[in-house]
């Protein structure tokens, strides 16, 4: 039976041309930032490549972890706080291309579409559904129980929202009717996953204000902003029976903040 010292050593092995990739991503991360600092063309599209180098990056550390609980039958905690934190560097680079606006109106959004136009419906869909799956795989690691768990609420939260951002809601409601679109597929798909990651950060808001000591009212009044911004999304389809519903909800969600914060003053 191979002792402790044999096992480290197998692990250490194994994960030497992981971290190997990994070494060459962030000195790809370090170049490219350092060239934006300089000034050059395409700052957006840049950073769109550096969220994706990201994903691909964090997916390096969790397959690190993998193999510290095949290998030596525990979680390497430093490896998935590694992955945590590039998630994040993923997010901000993101951010940056297509703001971090929960309920943003199109046409305060459109400047910044204007950048990327040049990025296919298809490759922005094909991102963000790397990026959710990461996450998804992200928190599988940690576990139901980690500290992290609350922490992923909102790091969902960020990501639907640049994924809505990241869309071109104009267009997107013209392709979205027209099965003629070579752009009707993706479209469809990805606007349906938009509306789902809505209202499920909404739920996960109000969840975490429930169910954590802390009841911060923020994060009620952030699942209501999801919740608007889910209605918004479903008035520029056209779906006025989702809408209303929507309505009726976010209206029952803000008067129970409202008792709650009476409630809170009065004691």
């Amino acid at each position: 039976m191979p002792t402790t010292t044999e096992k480290r050593e197998e692990f250490s092995e194994k994960t030497k041309p992981i971290r190997a990739k990994i070494a060459t991503v962030l000195a790809t991360e370090k170049a490219t930032v350092t060239a934006i600092k300089q000034g050059t063309d395409s700052v957006e599209l840049k950073k769109l490549q550096l969220a994706d180098q990201m994903i691909y990056l964090s997916t390096l550390y969790i397959a690190i972890n993998t193999l510290s609980v095949q290998v030596l039958n525990f979680k390497n905690n430093d490896a998935l706080n590694d992955a945590r934190k590039t998630v994040y560097r993923a997010l901000i680079y993101l951010e940056e291309v297509v703001s971090n606006i929960v309920d943003c109106p199109y046409k305060d959004l459109e400047p910044r579409l204007v950048p990327i136009a040049s990025v296919p419906l298809e490759k922005r869909y094909y991102i963000m559904r790397k990026l959710g799956l990461l996450i998804d795989l992200l928190a599988d690691a940690f576990g139901d129980n980690s500290k992290w768990k609350w922490t992923f609420v909102e790091i969902r939260g960020r990501f639907v929202v640049i994924a809505k951002n990241l869309l071109d809601m104009k267009q997107a409601a013209k392709d979205y009717f027209d099965p003629n679109s070579d752009n009707y597929e993706n479209t469809v798909l990805y606007v349906r996953l938009i509306r789902r990651l809505l209202d499920a950060s909404a739920v996960d808001y109000r969840d975490k204000y429930e169910l954590t000591a802390t009841r911060r009212m923020d994060d009620m009044r952030m699942g209501i902003n999801f919740l608007i911004a889910s209605r918004r999304v479903a008035m520029i389809l056209g779906d006025s029976e989702a809408s209303e519903e929507i309505r009726k909800k976010a209206i029952v969600w803000r008067n129970k903040l409202d008792a709650d914060t009476k409630s809170g003053a009065s004691k």
